[in-house]
């Protein structure tokens, strides 16, 4: 029985080793086809370099204050959730707060300009009360919006998840010395948000260097160009590779040392154990009024333009939309393409893990497997130092030496969706890999069961939650992504979110509020089956 269990380590480790070289092949490969065309770098003259050292400037400066906003407005949000348990419809809010990610980047940004733009309701209101003018949405002011929008509602999430480890211990010992909210905040919260806020900042910023459609329909013109828009605008319009392979290289450099900073500024939050009941906050009473108020700005904020969404989504000519022939083929290939990716992410997902997981079944693991184990769990975060965009940059110089630019586009937009959606999936899998792996393993051992025997008798019925919630999540972020679409989009290539593009860009709005709503509709569908299916415990 020995013997069978460990012949079925052979097919799990070269499986892992299978998914690894590939996610290093399709990362290595335009990255090798960039540095393949430096030598034509044109000469760096002031002007040139002028111009990439504004764009490089502005693309850190959004992601600074879009980082700073977002945290600002994100800590007193936290703090009013964490602090009224019992609010009422407290755990839809924080449903609610992980919609913005789950939204496509188009649709938010149509809402948004619903609400904040020239005509919108926040202008209207303020043209008609006379305390101002239309508002101006589009360049540095939009973008830090948009970014807020999305970002305050990830960094609030995880602070409450950060202060929901306080232990009751600590808020029985506040009642007994009668602590103020100022004292319950500089001696019990903050060293808990002290120790996060690090790692929630880093990630965010990270986020907000690697935005592209939110600055691409934003930014309103050269002056609020990133660095992704740019290479993106290099390519499509100007077809001038050696100035996408200079951007290309500074985005690498930005989003790899920001990782590594990003890894070094991470603490982990040191929570005492607890051994009794949930306690009472003794500040939560006083603050009730002020957290309700809090709370409120905080929906209003994010709720403003999803209402807008839907209001104007439901008045669009939907016969109109449907009668034309490219948006049924814009929602079969967006369909394809995020079935097509979400697989190909789960393949890759389950290879690393069970590889990884083989090599952790061995007591003593020698120097070459706990070095290989460490390079496939560096491959699975590979696509967060290496921007999808700097991916298909270099795909698109490769394929359009050969002319096949058109015919392998929707492969290439499928691979690059799955590697933008392999970190969530292994985060959402390798507790449930893990935890199954330690009660059956003995169990599988011992009665003989390895390689597709075991998937099928046993880890299949044990994951398969998990898996669905994985497959869920990596379709819905491949249906709304439009950067890898928008580098290959042709006429005979097109995604929903691609058409959206088109249809904002040519002002027919009333189209595009439509398309908006059904794609929104389609990833919310997803999240909600997904949120259906998550798994109640780690291994069940």
């Amino acid at each position: 029985m020995q013997t069978s269990a460990a012949t079925g380590t052979k097919p799990a480790v070269l499986s892992g080793l299978t998914a690894m070289v590939c996610i290093g092949l399709a990362v290595v490969t335009p990255m090798l086809a960039l540095i393949a065309i430096a030598p034509a770098m044109p000469d760096l003259s002031a002007d040139y370099l002028g111009f990439v050292w504004s764009i490089t400037r502005f693309t850190v400066l959004q992601a600074g204050l879009s980082t700073l906003l977002s945290v600002m407005a994100a800590v007193p949000l936290a703090r009013a959730l964490a602090r009224q348990a019992s609010f009422p419809g407290r755990q839809a809010i924080l449903r609610l707060l992980a919609l913005p990610l789950a939204l496509p980047a188009l649709v938010v940004v149509l809402g948004i300009v619903e609400v904040w733009g020239r005509q919108g309701w926040v202008s209207t209101v303020l043209q008609h009360t006379g305390l101002a003018g239309p508002l101006n949405i589009y360049g540095l002011t939009g973008i830090l919006i948009a970014h807020v929008f999305f970002n305050m509602a990830l960094a609030a999430r995880l602070l409450v998840a950060a202060l929901e480890q306080i232990p009751p211990e600590n808020w029985r010992l506040a009642a007994q010395l009668s602590f103020a909210s100022r004292h319950v905040f500089q001696h019990i919260e903050w060293p808990v948000i002290r120790s996060a806020l690090p790692g929630i900042a880093s990630l965010v910023f990270m986020l907000c260097i690697a935005s592209f459609a939110v600055v691409l329909v934003l930014g309103g013109g050269p002056r609020a160009t990133t660095l992704e828009v740019a290479i993106y605008q290099s390519l499509r319009f100007d077809f001038d590779p050696p100035r996408a392979v200079l951007l290309a290289a500074l985005q690498l450099g930005l989003c790899a040392g920001l990782f590594a900073l990003g890894g070094r500024m991470a603490t982990d939050i040191a929570v005492m154990a607890s051994v009794g009941k949930p306690a009472r906050r003794p500040d939560q009473a006083t603050a009730r009024l002020t957290d309700t108020l809090v709370i409120a700005a905080g929906l209003s904020f994010m709720a403003l333009p999803m209402l807008a969404i839907v209001l104007s989504g439901v008045t669009a000519p939907f016969d109109a939309i449907v009668s034309q022939t490219v948006f049924w083929r814009a929602l079969v290939t967006s369909l394809l393409l995020a079935l097509t990716a979400a697989s190909l992410c789960l393949v890759m997902a389950w290879s690393l893990l069970a590889a990884q997981r083989t090599i952790m079944r061995r007591r003593t693991p020698s120097r070459a497997a706990a070095l290989l184990m460490s390079s496939m769990q560096a491959a699975g975060s590979l696509i967060l130092v290496v921007p999808p965009v700097v991916i298909g940059a270099g795909w698109f110089v490769v394929l359009h030496r050969t002319g096949l630019v058109n015919s392998a586009a929707p492969v290439i937009v499928a691979v690059v969706n799955a590697l933008m959606a392999l970190p969530f999936a292994l985060r959402i899998l390798r507790p449930a890999v893990v935890g199954q792996a330690q009660i059956h393993d003995r169990l599988c051992a011992s009665l003989g069961l390895s390689g597709v025997q075991r998937w099928r008798l046993v880890d299949l019925p044990v994951l398969a939650r998990s898996l669905t919630l994985a497959f869920a999540f990596a379709a819905a972020l491949s249906i709304g992504d439009l950067g890898a679409a928008a580098l290959f989009g042709s006429a005979d290539f097109v995604t929903l979110p691609l058409l959206l593009l088109q249809k904002m860009g040519s002002y027919r709005s009333l189209e595009a509020a439509g398309i908006a709503l059904l794609l929104a509709g389609f990833c919310l569908g997803l999240i909600w089956l997904a949120e259906k299916l998550r798994p109640e415990a780690t291994a069940q």
